[in-house]
């Protein structure tokens, strides 16, 4: 492979994508590069969902597609918002930082009264070689932590400024990126498909 397509439309997201796969020799390409529109997510499960949207950015490019779906699972609402985590608040803002801004008040409406705040991000990243793949590269990462009281941090996206980290104490977004990206969901899943990508699938640059 020479190049991928990124099946996601989110900025964060597919910054922390391109840091994490920069020592692979493989040109990364956002789906809006080649005017890909975003898949449909019908599904009720995060490999269900990543499945369809890298079918859907390689069969319209005809390039491997890597695809990332995943959210936030919060044990006192039974693993929601889970799938649903990028319009949990409902609606659809203009723009991202808006969504994000609304579903995490909704997020802390639901638990202000809740004793327990337990949480972890899920990500599944799923690599097709072509739309058709019959054996796709299927990867999982969680990260485990809580659900803060107020936001915090400037950084991240998403839950992160109420992500919180108890060994540190801090939340995702108070996190660097590379320091994120060493311990999150979404770096974990990627770096487990960089372990099981084949010599024959990319060449990796000498670090």
């Amino acid at each position: 492979m020479k190049k991928i397509v990124i099946a996601s439309n989110n900025v964060g997201k597919l910054n922390e994508i391109a840091a994490i796969l920069a020592p692979l020799d493989i040109e990364i390409i956002p789906q809006s590069a080649l005017g890909v529109s975003e898949a449909d997510e019908p599904h009720d499960t995060f490999i269900e969902n990543a499945l369809a949207k890298a079918r859907h950015a390689s069969e319209h490019t005809g390039l491997p597609a890597l695809a990332d779906d995943s959210g936030i699972c919060v044990d006192a609402l039974n693993g929601a918002p889970g799938v649903r985590s990028a319009r949990f608040s409902g609606g659809n803002a203009t723009d991202r930082e808006t969504q994000d801004e609304r579903n995490n008040r909704r997020l802390l409406e639901l638990l202000a009264n809740e004793s327990n705040r337990k949480a972890h991000y899920y990500c599944v990243i799923v690599l097709v070689r072509a739309a058709d793949d019959p054996q796709p590269l299927i990867c999982e990462g969680e990260w485990y932590g809580e659900i803060a009281c107020a936001p915090r941090g400037s950084g991240g996206f998403g839950y992160d400024p109420l992500f919180l980290i108890p060994k540190s104490g801090r939340t995702g977004a108070e996190l660097r990126p590379e320091e994120k990206n060493r311990i999150s969901h979404r770096g974990k899943a990627l770096e487990s498909l960089l372990a099981r990508l084949s010599p024959t699938d990319v060449n990796r640059r000498r670090r």
